[in-house]
Parts: structure tokens; sequence; C-alpha cells
């Protein structure tokens, strides 16, 4: 009686565990199979695939944006330096060009004068100097086969006034050394202009330093001699023509018991700025006339070498 019991109590409990089982079989199959599940897991899969695509996309769109600046950085970076190399172009092509045209004008300043210089001459440039010569001497870019011979005059043409710059003491075939005026070897006959009192102009060896007139006869002159008066050449001795202007009086020194008086001049050659001369040939005089145009009309004329009186402005 027992075991029937216990049997029966088996078989009852073997049947609920098979209807627990394929109750829950049944509710799956139901669940899988409805179109809703289906719907939503797609839905889901769609927004798991869509996050992930967006990041993609922003993630490549940020790489290209930064590849790109780079790029255009690059360019930007390229198109700058042209434009700052090509500014830089324009400056020292403006600068030559200012540089030409100041040449241009000196060249044409210097023609003038050349037009109008009665006597044979030969223009010339400075192109060196010679600090360990015995004298204080340049050199210029004309020699023997342009006819330069030595102690032939140099003059210059410097604010509108011919001035006497030396003499050359050596000619080369190609080149010449010139001595200018105030080398302490140079004595030249002058003579002032307005007052016709004569001496020697000598120079101290410097172009900072003055130009001294000596071997003035003093005989109460000295009331005279005016500041600023021209002292000029005085023909004398044949090196140098006469009436080329070289100095202006800034001092009168004088002591009481000296016969003669000494006159420092300021030179009216600029030497720091001379750039051209002219080497004359004294010999070879002709009338302006051949030699080029008379200045225009309103023109203020330009003492020529040959003339004896230079202008006090």
């Amino acid at each position: 009686m027992i075991a029937g019991d216990s049997k029966k109590k088996r078989r009852v409990r073997t049947d609920v565990y098979v209807f627990v089982a394929l109750s829950l079989i049944s509710f799956s199959a139901l669940f899988f199979s409805a179109r809703s599940f289906v719907t939503d897991f797609r839905n889901a899969g769609l927004s798991m695939y869509s996050g992930l695509r967006e990041s993609v996309h922003g993630l490549t769109s940020l790489v290209s944006r930064m590849v790109l600046s780079v790029w255009e950085l690059a360019k930007l970076k390229e198109e700058y330096d042209e434009l700052t190399a090509r500014v830089v172009r324009y400056e020292q092509l403006e600068r030559t060009a200012a540089d030409i045209r100041q040449e241009n004008n000196r060249l044409r300043e210097q023609l003038g004068f050349s037009r109008i210089l009665s006597y044979r001459h030969v223009a010339a440039e400075i192109i060196g100097t010679e600090p360990d010569n015995l004298f204080s001497a340049f050199v210029i870019n004309r020699g023997k086969k342009d006819g330069i011979g030595n102690n032939m005059p140099v003059i210059a043409y410097q604010n509108g006034v011919e001035t006497l710059v030396g003499k050359v003491i050596q000619a080369a075939q190609y080149e010449s050394m010139v001595m200018p005026l105030y080398d302490s070897s140079s004595y030249i006959s002058s003579r002032l202009n307005d007052s016709r009192i004569e001496g020697i102009v000598e120079g101290q060896g410097s172009h900072n330093a003055p130009l001294l007139m000596r071997f003035v006869r003093r005989r109460g002159r000295e009331e005279e001699i005016k500041i600023g008066e021209a002292v000029i050449t005085s023909g004398l001795g044949g090196v140098f023509p006469r009436g080329i202007i070289m100095g202006r009086v800034s001092r009168v020194l004088y002591q009481d018991n000296d016969t003669s008086i000494e006159i420092e001049l300021e030179s009216q050659t600029d030497f720091s700025r001379l750039e051209y001369v002219f080497v004359i040939d004294t010999g070879s005089q002709t009338p302006v006339e051949e030699t080029g145009p008379s200045p225009a009309e309103g023109e203020e004329r330009i003492p020529g070498a040959n003339e004896g009186e230079v202008p006090n402005g």
C-alpha cells in the first residue's frame, strides 16, 4: 500500500515537470515568433550600428579636417614666404631705381659742365686710394691711353661750382694717381678773388684740415681780407690755369712781429663726396662755343677754367 502511494506521487511530480517544461517551450516559441520582438531586435541592432557609424564618421571627419588644416597652413606659409621674398625684391628694386636716378642726375650734372669746359679734358672716376703712399693720393680710371700725362690739373664740379682737386703725379697706361691739393707736398700759386692779394696755398695732409694760404704780405692788408672770400689759382707757374676756386677764407692768422700773414681756407671741394673728376690739358684751350652749348637764358653761368673771377656765393 505504501509502495503504491509512492509511485503515484512520483508520477504526479513527473507530470508536473513535463507540463512546466512544455509550457516554457510553448511560451518561448510564441515569444520568438512574435513580430514585435523581431522589430524591437532590429531596431536595437540598427541603433547600435547607427551609433557606431556616427562615431566612425565623426572621427573620420575630424582627421580629414586636421589633415586639411595642416595642408592649408603649409600652403599659407609657402605663400607668405613667397610674398615676403617678393616684397624684399621690390624694395631692392626700388632702392636700385633710386640709386640709378641719383647716379643719372650726377652724371647729367657732370655732362652739363663738361660741355661748357673750354679745355680739352678727360672725365674720370675715382676708383681707389693710396693710404700707404707718400702722398694722400687717389687713383682714377684713366691713363696714358686716354691722353693723360703727369702734372695735368684735376678739377671737379660740385654744387654748381668748378673747383680745384689737385694734379696728376703718375700716369700709367690705364690708371693715374692724383695728388689732392690738401696733400702736405702740394704748393699752388693763388690769389684772393676780390682783394687780388697773392700767396701760396698748401695742404696739411688731411681733407678734414683747412688749407693754408701762406706768404701773404702784410702791409696792413689784413683789413682788406673778408671771411668767406674765394681764393683762386693765379695761373703762375704754368701748371694750373687761372681762376679755379680752391677754397674760401675761414680765418686770418698773424702775429705782431711777422711781416706776412697766413690765411686758413675751407676747401671748396668736398673730398668726402668726390666721385667724378676732370683731367684738363691746359695747352689745348678752345673757345667755349666749340665745346658745347652756352648756358640757357636765366641760368647762372659757371666759371670756365680760363676765367679769372668766381662768384662769392
